[in-house]
């Protein structure tokens, strides 16, 4: 493999001339400039990263640590941030945290040691030491999709309050009163949020809110399952089940085929968070769907403000509900039909 010491014994520069061209230095004339990016290709050089980091201080690289890379919800948003970043002359590194803080403060410590310039985080629940000290030392950090109480950062996320009022409109004027939601924990600040904007639009449309309805899942299917079992075999089970993500969603459906039920004839079902495979079930799912890419691509151009020494705040975008028949057929509220 070529050395940087070989490509300027070829173009008869010194190895300084060589790394100047590297850096696109104003001191080198653009004959010299020419015949040195001549030889590079010449003889496949490939410019060392690392070292180059450590002269300009930036590597062009950006971390991203997402919750859980099996969520398509954080599939999407880790292929925008990619794409935006791309776009920008950046890579990505991504870690997935497995909704653990450990491993999301493993990876903010590896990438930090591998001079990321910027960190994008869809943080844990808990503020973690590690994470306090990043938000304090001014390092570019943004949070994506969730925020950490009293941690001062930048934050992308969406805001699904109007599209579950929406949603609880849509179903009482179905006619559902019994209406059940598997909630993501409360520890993580979007299991608390669509809680409170359940609960919140259950009373706004005078509909009862029964305790042994409202269960805590943890963004998992096999927590889904396991509530959505419990809530069948109640006396009087509910007529709907809202999931509060999609993986909680898929361990819901799960159990309602297995039981050989129909949906939504024995019960309806809508979900948090919607998946590509929704519209191909059957019956296709009635969800609220979140802008990830749009979110991603936001989230890249917070942090690049944030490495331009430009203002940086938080972007809020709004979730919205996408109407199909998992929950019935009749007059809905704020339907919208072909994934429009």
């Amino acid at each position: 493999m070529a050395r940087i010491k070989d490509v300027a014994a070829r173009a008869g520069v010194s190895v300084a001339t060589v790394s100047r061209v590297l850096n696109d230095s104003p001191s080198v004339t653009e004959e010299t400039r020419n015949r040195v990016y001549a030889v590079m290709r010449e003889l496949n050089y490939v410019p060392n990263a690392v070292a180059r980091s450590l002269r300009t201080e930036a590597t062009r690289t950006l971390g991203l640590i997402i919750g859980d890379i099996v969520n398509p919800f954080f599939a999407e948003l880790a292929r925008a941030v990619e794409d935006a970043a791309r776009a920008a002359g950046y890579t990505v590194i991504i870690g997935n945290a497995d909704e653990r803080s450990e491993e999301q403060d493993h990876y903010v410590r590896t990438l930090l040691e591998q001079r990321v310039d910027g960190l994008l985080i869809c943080p844990t629940a808990e503020v973690t030491p590690l994470v306090e000290k990043v938000a304090r030392s001014g390092e570019p950090l943004v949070f994506l999709d969730r925020t950490l109480p009293g941690v001062d950062v930048p934050s992308v996320r969406a805001d699904g309050t109007d599209a579950i009022r929406a949603l609880v409109a849509h179903l009482g004027g179905l006619g559902h009163r019994r209406i059940a939601f598997i909630s993501g924990p409360a520890r993580l600040s979007t299991g608390r949020e669509r809680t409170a904007a359940f609960l919140a639009a259950m009373a706004e449309h005078d509909l009862e809110v029964r305790p042994d309805y409202v269960q805590a899942g943890d963004f998992r299917s096999g927590s889904g399952r396991a509530i959505t079992a419990r809530l069948l075999d109640l006396p009087e089970p509910p007529e709907v089940i809202f999931a509060g993500d999609n993986l909680m969603t898929l361990g819901a459906l799960d159990e309602i085929r297995a039981r050989g039920l129909r949906i939504p004839d024995d019960v309806a079902l809508a979900s948090f968070d919607d998946a590509a495979w929704f519209p191909h079930v059957d019956s296709p799912i009635t969800a609220i769907s979140q802008p990830a890419a749009e979110l991603g691509r936001l989230g890249v151009g917070v942090i690049l403000d944030r490495l331009a020494g430009r203002p940086a705040g938080s972007v809020t975008l709004p979730a919205r509900l996408v109407v199909r028949r998992s929950c019935g057929e009749g007059q809905s509220y704020g339907e919208e039909r072909n994934g429009s």
